[in-house]
């Protein structure tokens, strides 16, 4: 079986980072984006990144892709091998659950163009949730997983830890197992490493292998949050502690810089969904966990409160440097904090073009900010700071992202 006609829904970090993966020349597809942002569209048509994202920007400018882009579905899905769907699937907190309607819709939008296409589940979804999709509508549905990181999101993609396929096929099915294995090889082409560990799996278990995946991952940030507060309210150094616990190999020194709490697309909302999944069944860890990620950020406003500034400088909302997005960003959350103690905040933030923030004024200069702000807080230090070092609020030890 050979994919060559694919449809991608969905213009943000993950459906972005696959369209101009496998738009790549040398596989001879042809990829047509879709986002019914037309503001995207645009810059994408300019061969402008509408994401922070060196690589995919390297790629849009300097590379011959194969790759159209639209904010207009009527059509593209027709003559398609492949749909991928990678829309937003945001946590609700009323429901306990994620809001997978955009993904559901845009089944619907596949089926009522084309009956029998492969569609690839990309969005973060529920566990259980690609069988029910298949109950709803047929068994060509698959879901697949992504490793992805903010900023590195091609970076990820072209150099792949591993390759999964949630396919829900039997035996007798050997039309959907055949494009499984062709969706593995069509990956693993388009990487820069055609020797990526595979594996094809049920949905449900894929499903589960990226909210566990992520949840460990949280896990891990929250214990080192937590090793850092333990060191910064008894004067120790963090770097030398952690620094000494990382260096055992079964630990690593790896994901252990400490931040302001995990945040972004992915840990928050996957760590709620699958403490949501756990629903009857004895579990500690999963909720300890999403506990954990709250008391740091209310120990880190408190260490802020300590310091009685009358006003607080912001250096940028997003989670990891050189980011643009802040999208359940810990610090969002600290600003309430210092809000609710009627902490004068000011937001520096170069992304965002809003004249305030959380009822908090934008400073647009860099050195207004620097010079205004009797203190100033930052996840991550960034060489913008260097001229007022003793100003700055930071638990960034490492200085990586």
């Amino acid at each position: 079986m050979r994919i060559q006609q694919i449809s991608v829904i969905g213009a943000g970090y993950v459906g972005l980072s696959n369209a101009v993966l496998l738009a790549q020349a040398p596989l001879n597809t042809q990829v047509t984006l879709f986002d019914i942002n037309s503001a995207k569209i645009t810059q994408l048509q300019n061969q402008q990144s509408p994401i922070q994202d060196p690589d995919i920007a390297r790629f849009l400018a300097e590379q011959s892709l194969n790759l159209t882009t639209v904010d207009d579905n009527r059509g593209i899905f027709a003559n398609a091998d492949m749909v991928i769907i990678a829309t937003p699937t945001n946590y609700d907190i009323a429901t306990g659950k994620f809001d997978t309607t955009s993904v559901a819709q845009s089944i619907q939008a596949v089926r009522n163009q084309h009956p029998s296409v492969p569609i690839v589940i990309k969005s973060t979804v529920p566990i259980g949730f690609t069988m029910q999709m298949q109950a709803q509508f047929d068994e060509r549905i698959v879901f697949m997983p992504e490793f992805l990181r903010e900023g590195k999101a091609l970076y990820d993609n072209l150099h792949p830890s591993r390759i999964i396929v949630g396919c829900n096929s039997n035996a007798e099915d050997q039309d959907l197992l055949a494009f499984a294995d062709a969706l593995i090889d069509l990956y693993k082409t388009a990487s820069l490493q055609p020797n990526t560990p595979s594996q094809i799996m049920p949905s449900t278990e894929a499903e589960a292998v990226k909210l566990f995946a992520n949840s460990y991952l949280a896990t891990r940030i929250a214990f080192f949050n937590e090793l850092d507060s333990f060191a910064e309210k008894h004067g120790l150094s963090s770097e030398a502690i952690i620094t000494g616990v990382s260096l055992d190999p079964r630990i690593g020194m790896h994901y252990n810089n400490p931040s302001f709490g995990y945040g972004g697309y992915c840990l928050p909302k996957d760590t709620q969904q699958l403490k949501a999944n756990y629903a009857g069944i004895p579990a500690n860890i999963i909720h300890a966990v999403v506990d954990a990620n709250q008391t740091r950020k209310r120990f880190i406003a408190r260490q802020i409160l300590s310091k009685n500034p009358n006003k607080v400088g912001i250096y940028r909302l997003s989670m990891k440097k050189d980011a643009d997005n802040f999208r359940d960003s810990a610090i969002l959350d600290i600003i309430g904090l210092l809000q609710q103690h009627a902490i004068d905040v000011q937001i520096f933030e170069p992304s965002l073009d809003e004249p305030d923030f959380l009822q908090c004024p934008m400073v647009n200069e860099l050195d207004d900010f620097l010079a205004s702000s009797d203190i100033i807080v930052a996840n991550r230090w960034h060489d913008d700071l260097a001229a007022v070092p003793h100003k700055v609020y930071s638990r960034d030890v490492f200085g990586d992202s």
